[in-house]
């Protein structure tokens, strides 16, 4: 068994049908690009569905179990950013 470095902070962002179409995709892309340039310690994960549609779009941060419905992409950025 081996181990491997993790995050310090993950993303995980809902990009099932639904999810995709309000937004999640164009989403996911985002946050991958601040990942890779912020220089912070970020995961950004594309999830299939939550079984949360009525809320789409959705995502989950972590630390802290954050739960986002129906966000814009400040209100994620603005979350990664914050220490």
């Amino acid at each position: 068994m081996g181990k491997f470095p993790v995050p310090d902070k993950t993303l995980f962002i809902c990009t099932g049908s639904k999810c995709a179409k309000r937004g999640g995709k164009d989403m996911y892309k985002s946050a991958k690009r601040f990942a890779k340039y912020s220089g912070q310690d970020v995961e950004v994960i594309r999830i299939e569905c939550t079984d949360r549609c009525d809320w789409a779009p959705v995502c989950t941060f972590s630390p802290g179990n954050i739960w986002l419905k129906e966000y814009s992409e400040k209100d994620v950025l603005k979350l990664l950013m914050e220490d």
